[in-house]
């Protein structure tokens, strides 16, 4: 892959309107790309040395094979002093890159680097690109680094498990690599270009690496944590490696796939857009997103965690001393076979005392069945008579006639 901002004219389509505007006016206005500008500026600025610094600077030029053009021009804009140097090539391809190297480490530390009292440096429409891609390679490898480390930790924390994290991190960098290479093949290579409507200018947006990795590396690792939560409840349920495995597979597939399915689509709006940086970035992401969701997640993942077993949640004994990033009852964060080993002892299920791996206590137990009860009739019962009273003869008399 090589890293180089397009031109206006190569980045949107020939059918453009403002391309076909560039175009009719470099073709009723010809001339040279735009030079490179080299600013002077220091308190001896004006001195005789300067100008004759200049002087052998255009002199070193004419030795460069056309790299670096002799009609240099110089002007004084205030307490500075601007110096015009073409450079060959269209401004921003290998030619131009090259001149510019050229300049600055060949031309213009043996004339103006031996003038005390001034500095200097070089800008223009070759050298803001040329830096940023530059910077963009010194400064890469400390974000990826740094990614993968915090990525790493985080994962070691939350699952206890050396292998883990070792397993998220590769198959995360295979599904970014995979969308470099299509990005490379398509683009930088110029293959699909009639089918997506560019023209390809033998490079890859320098910018476009480094963001394609933040986020794929974000979104692969969602739907990673995601199915190895799911796996890890299975296995802290009592089901055996592979059989947990599959069923966290099989629970988290329609979430993942539908997730995969929205970013895909979101993504694929870029391709239809004119720049040819977007394009990049559409075609990227979207066969990343789908390389992860089926390859990567679908196939690679069960298959390493189902080849390790139970080693993928070993952590070694010299790790003991990490802190669990959750509670041991909601499963993640714990290991395994610490469920058995209480009073026992850790050796216990190794000596026959306990099964190696016993369930959570509240899962999978059988539910109990409420208590029934049969219902009963009642009879009424017959309210007891009161008895008779010697001062009330008519009531006596009633009392003695109903219960004839």
């Amino acid at each position: 892959m090589r890293l180089q901002d397009p031109s206006v004219t190569v980045s949107m389509p020939h059918t453009n309107p403002t391309v076909e505007t560039v175009a009719r006016m470099d073709k009723a206005f010809p001339g040279d790309p735009s030079p490179a500008r080299l600013v002077v500026w220091g308190d001896k600025v004006g001195d005789p040395a300067v100008r004759q610094a200049v002087d052998s600077l255009r002199e070193r030029a004419a030795d460069t094979d056309g790299q670096i053009g002799t009609s240099i021009t110089s002007t004084t804009v205030g307490n500075a002093l601007v110096v015009k140097v073409p450079l060959a090539g269209s401004g921003t391809d290998k030619t131009s890159n090259a001149a510019l190297e050229t300049l600055r480490e060949d031309l213009l530390p043996p004339t103006l680097g031996k003038v005390d009292g001034i500095e200097y440096a070089v800008n223009g429409q070759t050298a803001q690109p040329y830096d940023f891609t530059k910077t963009l390679k010194d400064t890469t490898p400390v974000v990826l680094a740094f990614v993968l480390a915090v990525a790493f930790t985080l994962l070691l924390v939350s699952f206890r498990s050396l292998a883990v994290p070792i397993i998220s991190i590769v198959l995360n960098l295979l599904s970014i690599t995979a969308a470099y290479g299509a990005v490379t093949w398509v683009f930088q290579d110029g293959h699909l270009s009639s089918l997506l409507n560019f023209t390809s200018y033998g490079g890859v947006t320098s910018w476009l690496p480094l963001f394609m990795f933040v986020l794929l590396f974000g979104l692969s690792m969602d739907y990673h944590i995601f199915i190895l939560s799911r796996i890890r409840e299975r296995r802290l349920a009592g089901e055996d490696p592979k059989t947990a495995v599959a069923s966290g597979i099989a629970t988290s597939a329609g979430v993942v796939t539908s997730a995969a399915v929205i970013m895909v689509a979101v993504f694929s709006i870029f391709v239809t857009l004119s720049a040819i940086e977007y394009k990049m970035l559409g075609v990227g992401m979207s066969l990343a997103i789908i390389i992860d969701a089926t390859v990567v997640r679908g196939v690679l993942l069960p298959a390493v965690m189902s080849l390790l077993g139970e080693n993928t949640w070993a952590l070694p004994r010299w790790m003991q001393w990490l802190p669990a990033a959750q509670d041991e009852s909601r499963g993640l964060g714990a290991d395994p076979r610490s469920r058995t080993h209480g009073a026992l002892g850790p050796g216990a299920a190794r000596r026959g005392h306990v099964p190696e791996y016993a369930p959570v206590p509240g899962m999978n137990q059988r539910r109990r069945e409420p208590r029934r009860y049969e219902s009963r009739r009642c009879e009424p019962t017959a309210r007891p008579e009161r008895p008779a009273r010697p001062d009330h003869p008519a009531r006596s008399e009633r009392l003695v006639r109903s219960v004839a």
